[in-house]
């Protein structure tokens, strides 16, 4: 039995790890060895969260003075905590592939329930399922930026291929051609001067100017 004082630094220390926490998933360990929950501990500490059982009633005090809408009293089983200080998405995997593993060697590692602190919502086993088969946070990250930059990628390509084709067209453009400057043809006759100002012999006679009158 816990003395009044114990029972006090319980409570203080389950309410400064919920303060410390963004989700809380809730966990039945019945029968699972010590050897096993030295392990999820472990991996819970690799992304700051860490796995802590409470007494239910107390807990239960502390999860009532937090706003938090889970009662472990409602179950029958030992009921462990993580206290994670990322969202659900950070740890559900590990938690999943933990239980399943555990589950192959008749041991059970039953999720019970979580709940979101930062949205103050409660999410239930079959969403916490759903959530813990997607990709991890930086799978996803990066299918984001492989969705964004691929069209990209493909619309720059586009461009480079218009781009040669453009200039392999232009290559290959006739080059108009410039006409040649007129030259004197050698058989074209000149007329002499002489000719031009004294027209030939058999034409008409010249017309002789009158002379001026007196």
């Amino acid at each position: 039995m816990l003395t009044k004082a114990q029972k006090k630094q319980h409570i203080d220390k389950s309410a400064e790890m919920v303060k410390g926490s963004k989700t809380l998933v809730f966990a039945d360990f019945t029968g699972v060895d010590t050897a096993s929950i030295r392990r999820i501990k472990i991996e819970a500490k690799k992304v700051g969260a860490s796995f802590k059982v409470f007494k239910k009633r107390l807990l239960n005090i502390t999860l009532k003075e937090m706003g938090v809408a889970f009662d472990p009293l409602q179950f029958k089983t030992q009921v462990g905590t993580f206290f994670i200080p990322e969202d659900l998405s950070s740890i559900a995997a590990t938690i999943h592939k933990f239980a399943k593993e555990l589950a192959r060697t008749k041991k059970n590692f039953i999720v019970l329930g979580a709940y979101d602190l930062a949205n103050k919502q409660a999410v239930s086993v079959e969403e916490f399922a759903v959530i813990a088969k997607l990709p991890g946070r930086e799978v996803l990250l990066s299918m984001v930026i492989s969705g964004i930059t691929g069209p990209l990628r493909a619309f720059m390509y586009m461009l480079g291929e218009l781009a040669k084709k453009a200039s392999a067209s232009a290559d290959k453009a006739p080059v108009a051609s410039v006409p040649a400057p007129v030259e004197s043809s050698a058989e074209t006759s000149v007329v002499p001067a002489s000719e031009a100002v004294h027209p030939p012999t058999g034409g008409a006679p010249a017309v002789e100017p009158a002379p001026a009158s007196q």
